[in-house]
């Protein structure tokens, strides 16, 4: 008995740490309009646009997103750049293919066909290129951290001077979002560090939606046909919901007259 009430007295002293941990852990994210959310979401195809731009021109340089091909920036439903803009962009990056009738590999302009090019030839030339670190694939980024849109949102806005009493190992920064205030990858953005080709002003805030509305994007591509497809599921189920409601009603109608 007494090894008993020792053993649930230790347990409930490991749930108590652990309790007060989550809780000391637990963050507030930031909070913004998304478009894409609810029933009848729908992408923002500028902001789309202009978080393609903000990946290609910031986060490319050190993150990949090997599920995409050039071919789904002109797919109906993303980003929906005409056929030539996505061919042009496209054609702005190398691809290394072969071999070649000499057995020769070669380099040539990407195609839509094309995946998206991979910043780095490996995933130990990724981490030597910073520092040990290895910068995640943003393909699918979205769905694979905890808070969703919200976190990612909020990350990139979160940098901070750190604490007091806090000692950052070099090439760490603070950024109260992150899982366990400590990052190695330094703010990516900062307000006017790109130039919006519709003309929209380059803030921090706004650059964070825009590239974390094509990550959604990048992560759930069909999420608008999947919306579409509730939406007629609904329709279809208070159809029929109407339709055996007055069939019932009908049926016992009759039954009662003949009682």
């Amino acid at each position: 008995m007494k090894t008993f009430i020792k053993f649930c007295s230790i347990l409930g002293l490991i749930l108590s740490i652990f309790s007060q941990s989550s809780a000391a852990e637990k963050v507030d994210y930031l909070k913004t309009d998304w478009t894409f959310k609810g029933l009848f979401g729908k992408f923002d195809r500028g902001s789309l646009q202009r978080g393609y731009q903000v990946y290609t021109e910031v986060c490319a340089a050190c993150h990949s997103m090997k599920y995409l091909s050039y071919r789904n920036l002109s797919e109906k439903g993303g980003p929906e750049f005409s056929v030539e803009q996505a061919k042009a962009i496209a054609a702005s990056f190398e691809v290394i293919d072969g071999p070649n009738a000499d057995g020769e590999m070669f380099t040539r302009p990407a195609k839509l066909s094309d995946k998206f090019v991979m910043p780095y030839e490996n995933e130990k030339a990724a981490q030597a290129a910073n520092g040990g670190a290895y910068p995640p694939d943003m393909s699918v980024l979205v769905k694979a951290r905890g808070g969703g849109v919200d976190y990612i949102y909020s990350l990139l806005q979160g940098y901070e001077k750190a604490p007091d009493g806090m000692i950052l190992d070099e090439g760490v920064h603070y950024n109260k979002y992150m899982y366990g205030n400590k990052i190695k990858m330094s703010a990516p953005l900062s307000d006017g560090i790109i130039e919006y080709g519709d003309g929209t002003p380059a803030s921090v805030e706004q650059m964070s939606k825009d590239v974390t509305t094509f990550l959604m994007w990048a992560a759930e591509p069909h999420l608008e046909a999947r919306h579409r497809m509730g939406f007629k599921a609904i329709i279809y189920l208070i159809i029929l919901t109407t339709l055996v409601y007055f069939s019932m009603k009908k049926i016992w109608s009759r039954i009662e007259s003949e009682v």
